[in-house]
């Protein structure tokens, strides 16, 4: 094993101890987070990082066999083994456990990191490596269980234009409430920034007014408008961050080309939700580990509003349902007459533009869905 010369047996023979025992606390509590993902999360892709993390820890550290490491360990003489805190015990939901673990990571892979500085310094870089692949996976997991509960029931995205009008603008507006879509993006190219700002705020100001006189009103069972206790839609701004804090928008949306998470993050501060557009699982895959709230999957089929210079198509939502639990957005000249085949595929959130006239019907088959 290399090492210092400078280090004598009995410094080397803390430092053992101390490896070993951080490698395990790492590699367990590598285990409790993979089997989140696996099991509670059911996000193949996640568990798969998680899993080669564990297993990437395990080679990084192979200058020193498992066999000298063992040898040094002594758990019957560990002084902090009956050490306990107050909260050590308590655990509040899977998603806390996770956490917890997530922490227990990324400190043992430090106490590792700076260790293996004395004793395989060869060895400390890839360790540094691996914390840092850490810290993302721990933020990817969290923003997918934060985004699956604040998404729970957002299964109709809708983008709407500016109209011609404020007058033509709102009537459009309501009548996608009344309908039941649960996102409303707005998205339009035309108009310039200070009535795309306009047209925003006049949304927010709808959707806010919607719902405060849908709580104060009494509803029929079978009414489609919201319920005292149903959300409002979310109101979505594409590509402008800027003026989705402008807008107090619930989110912005980028593409491929706008703005990166990280930059729209900047903008909007840690709590907007931020939707990336993605046309194969590799995007998909980078925006989960960006730190999406959720993912646009598409173009599937051809669209009447907007040309595309290629189709993603079905096989791309039959890749992302496989393995990405992050909610996730069939987008795409999508009607109601290929609605089931978008189904099929194991996506059940879909967007739609040109077929917003068809919303109320788009709504009931998804809903009658198991969603993803």
């Amino acid at each position: 094993m290399p090492c210092d010369n400078s280090v004598g047996p009995a410094e080397r023979q803390a430092g053992l101890r101390i490896l070993d025992a951080n490698f395990n606390r790492a590699t367990e509590g590598l285990r409790v987070v993979e089997d989140h993902c696996r099991f509670a999360l059911a996000d193949a892709f996640l568990t798969k990082r998680c899993k080669h993390l564990r297993h990437n820890l395990v080679a990084a550290i192979r200058s020193i066999s498992p066999a000298v490491l063992a040898a040094a360990r002594e758990s019957a003489a560990d002084v902090g083994a009956a050490i306990k805190t107050p909260t050590e015990g308590e655990r509040h939901s899977l998603a806390h456990i996770a956490a917890a673990s997530w922490q227990r990571v990324q400190q043992a892979l430090r106490v590792i990191e700076e260790v293996l500085k004395l004793l395989a310094p060869e060895a400390a870089t890839s360790v540094e490596a691996l914390r840092y692949e850490a810290y993302t996976l721990d933020k990817a997991c969290r923003i997918n269980a934060d985004s699956r509960e604040r998404l729970a029931s957002a299964r109709l995205y809708v983008l709407i234009a500016g109209g011609n009008s404020e007058c033509a603008f709102v009537e459009r507006a309501q009548e996608l409430i009344a309908a039941g879509a649960h996102v409303l993006q707005l998205r339009d190219k035309r108009l310039d920034e200070r009535t795309l700002l306009s047209r925003a705020r006049l949304l927010r100001r709808v959707i806010d007014d919607h719902h405060d006189s849908a709580r104060q009103e009494p509803r029929p069972p079978d009414s489609r408008l919201p319920t005292p206790d149903s959300r409002p839609p979310l109101l979505i701004l594409n590509d402008r961050p800027d003026l989705a804090v402008l807008a107090r928008a619930d989110g912005v949306h980028v593409g491929q080309e706008e703005l990166s998470v990280h930059d729209a993050r900047q903008i909007v501060g840690p709590d907007m939700l931020i939707g990336v557009s993605t046309h194969d699982v590799e995007q998909a895959r980078q925006a989960v580990l960006d730190g999406a709230s959720y993912i646009g999957c598409g173009p599937t089929f051809p669209s009447g509003t907007k040309a595309f210079e290629r189709l993603s198509g079905l096989e791309f939502l039959r890749q992302v349902a496989a393995e990405i639990s992050l909610p996730a957005f069939a987008i795409g000249g999508i009607t109601k007459e290929n609605l089931p085949q978008v189904m099929a595929t194991g996506l059940t959130r879909v967007a739609i533009g040109g077929a917003a006239g068809e919303a109320e019907e788009i709504l009931r088959i998804v809903t009658n869905s198991t969603p993803h």
